[in-house]
């Protein structure tokens, strides 16, 4: 029987051990200086803490967690006006509003945790169950109750750890997959990506391009997002609160200080037309991995324009050109990131709800606010 981890909760960047970086290397997420872009510009909703794992008084594990207050949001997405939607705003709001979630809501994949290799998987899952019960402590203490606990976004090779961690009384989920573009070694420029597309997603290129004739895109740097803010954040909602679904928005100096923390490591680019911003997307560098992260745009525009397939093609070509070796689209728009050449991986997740009771109707609910969503996989290189 393995010695149980010791776990230690930080509230502040300030808090976190001096060699925390040294178990962040592979992941800017879990970097001090990408938790202090969430300790200065959160969502509103969000409370987040750090998490500290010690083996006989050495760091050994590192992660972070986040408690999403629903009742703070005025909307969980306008896009769809049906039975379903109210139904599942009733259900969080009366049973669902305070989720503890072991992980990053605001990316897609697995950025919960890093660890060294004085311990094993099962054992950081393992250690990171008795974190969640004295954050469950900390927020008691504060008034709030947490309603549901979850581990999210672990791809399929995770599972085996979760059973080995004890984890058989949560329900596992499957929510939307992870969009992935791997980039071949040999791809050396766009012209490489370009060729490899098969005649009908060429063409789809070309057409794309060419509507997009007129449109300038900028690099901006931190002076520039101050000067747009307001726009740029105009922008974003729009197209956020147009979403299926969401569980948090942005604050509107997030840009403003991601760019401040991360610099070169954060990625802004906006498009202009006659001198006027009418959209933007986000890029982040991970180690060799390129993350997607929020864009905005003028609806209108985006669809004359083809505004978003042409950023999609713009990404993959900057992620060819600097060397990169895949690209996170992430989940949503499925099927027109499947027609640039990105493929799905399932992701996982496990919860558990406080009320034992309502975690025996927990999955059925889930399963009905969260169906499997049909669309067609494309493969452009055929």
């Amino acid at each position: 029987m393995k010695t149980p981890l010791h776990i230690e909760i930080y509230n502040s960047v300030a808090e976190l051990p001096e060699n925390w970086n040294g178990l962040a290397t592979e992941n800017v997420f879990l970097s001090k200086k990408y938790l202090k872009v969430l300790e200065l510009s959160a969502p509103s909703n969000m409370h987040c803490h750090f998490i500290g794992l010690f083996k006989d008084s050495e760091l050994v594990g590192i992660a972070i967690s986040q408690l999403l207050d629903l009742n703070k949001l005025a909307s969980f997405g306008e896009r769809d006006k049906c039975v379903k939607t109210a139904v599942r705003n009733v259900f969080f709001n009366k049973l669902c509003s305070h989720i503890l979630i072991i992980g990053n809501n605001m990316f897609t994949g697995q950025n919960a945790f890093a660890y060294s290799n004085q311990i094993e998987k099962f054992e950081i899952l393992s250690g990171l169950k008795s974190a969640a019960e004295k954050l469950k402590e900390i927020f008691k203490n504060k008034g709030l109750k947490v309603h549901v606990t979850t581990y999210k976004d672990f791809p399929e090779e995770d599972i085996a750890a979760f059973s080995q961690a004890g984890f058989q009384d949560h329900f596992r989920y499957s929510p939307q997959p992870n969009m992935l573009f791997d980039i071949p070694d040999y791809w050396k420029s766009e012209q490489n990506y370009i060729e490899a597309l098969s005649k009908k997603y060429r063409d789809q290129y070309k057409r794309a391009r060419k509507k997009a004739q007129g449109v300038e895109k900028r690099k901006m740097n931190l002076n520039d997002i101050i000067h747009y803010e307001e726009t740029i954040y105009d922008l974003y909602y729009h197209v956020a609160q147009n979403a299926h679904f969401n569980t948090f928005f942005l604050a509107k100096n997030h840009f403003r200080v991601f760019k401040e923390l991360l610099q070169d490591k954060f990625l802004f680019y906006g498009y202009f037309l006659e001198g006027k911003l009418i959209g933007f997307n986000t890029l982040i560098k991970n180690g060799a991995v390129m993350d997607t992260y929020f864009l905005g745009y003028d609806d209108s525009i985006q669809r004359e324009k083809m505004l978003y397939l042409n950023m999609l093609y713009d990404m993959v070509a900057y992620s060819i050109n600097k060397g990169f070796k895949e690209i996170i689209f992430a989940r949503t728009a499925l099927e027109i990131k499947s027609s640039i050449g990105a493929k799905p991986q399932k992701m996982y997740g496990y919860a558990k709800h406080s009320n034992a009771i309502a975690d025996l109707v927990f999955e059925k609910v889930y399963c009905y606010l969260e169906p499997e969503i049909v669309w067609k996989e494309r493969n452009p290189f055929q």
